[in-house]
């Protein structure tokens, strides 16, 4: 089963709390996912911010448009009752409720009109007690009323636009680093690991950790760092400046080179990306090996 979007979700919630009682989130939620058959894994599944489960946004989205529409009201944190007009359209013969059919109703298209043009304190303003915070209306969205001609509707989440949005941009972004450091002569290189290693806690001072680890001058550095300030533990370090794909055998190499060193941990870096085999491989061996690639960083 497919996870509903949240338009598909805004007819069976009016539905579920239909009775002109009072209904908490938690019931409402619970009671959706068992009428649309959703799995344990579905039911987990994160939004990318990891904040809150994709059908649990899509329900809070569903309530806020309800809401707005004047087909439900908010009696506190996170409960819900059924409006007088909510019960007039539940007694019709209406099989699907959505953005167009919502836009029927003054109310929401005051909503829709404010949160697409707004300012940021006009839609903060807009937000209801327990529900999202209001944000401008999917991109293709209808604003205009009954009689307007209807643009596609987008079946996300206002929140889900954003986060989508967010990723592509943090993609581009990492995809434009990578290309200046490939391009960037290898001191640079040598010197944004450190640089990397000193901002994540290891390696002690920038001074420190720049004496242990040695720079090659062809895109490749390997040393030995402090895995904190106090020098308690070591992790031994190696980058490299490829557009090749690491495979095992120099993961492997990597691994035994720890043998004899203060370092019982490895970092091993590129700018390229590790094979299947090579990220399997250090999932089985005893010593503990991070790898960081161009994927990754992205």
């Amino acid at each position: 089963m497919t996870i509903p979007d949240f338009q598909t979700l805004m007819y069976p919630l009016l539905r579920a709390v239909g009775d002109g009682g009072e209904h908490r989130a938690r019931e409402y939620v619970e009671e959706l996912a068992q009428d649309f058959g959703l799995s344990e894994l579905e039911r987990r599944q994160l939004l990318p911010s990891g904040r809150q489960s994709v059908f649990d946004n899509r329900v809070g989205w569903a309530a806020t448009y309800l809401v707005k529409a004047g087909l439900l009201e908010r009696t506190g944190r996170g409960a819900v009752r059924a409006t007088d007009r909510g019960r007039r359209v539940l007694g019709t013969d209406v099989a699907r409720i959505d953005i167009p059919y919502l836009s029927q109703f003054p109310e929401f298209e005051r909503f829709r009109r404010k949160s697409s043009t707004g300012s940021e304190s006009d839609n903060l303003a807009a937000a209801t007690n327990g529900a999202p915070d209001p944000i401008p209306s999917p991109p293709g969205s209808a604003i205009g009323g009954s009689g307007a001609r209807q643009a596609p509707v987008s079946q996300q989440t206002p929140a889900e636009l954003l986060e989508a949005s967010y990723r592509g941009l943090r993609q581009a972004l990492a995809d434009d680093l990578l290309e200046r450091i490939n391009q960037a002569p290898p001191r640079f290189f040598e010197q944004l690991v450190v640089d990397l290693l000193v901002a994540m806690g290891y390696g002690g001072s920038r001074a420190d950790a720049g004496q242990a680890v040695g720079g090659s001058g062809d895109g490749g550095i390997d040393g030995i760092i402090k895995e904190d300030r106090l020098g308690l533990d070591f992790v031994y370090v190696q980058a490299k400046r490829w557009d090749q794909t690491v495979g095992r055998p120099l993961v492997q190499a990597f691994a035994g080179s720890l043998e004899g060193q203060r370092a019982r941990k490895g970092v091993f870096i590129t700018t390229s990306a590790f094979s299947k085999d090579a990220q399997d491989y250090v999932t089985r061996i005893e010593k503990r090996i991070v790898l960081i690639d161009g994927e990754t960083l992205a």
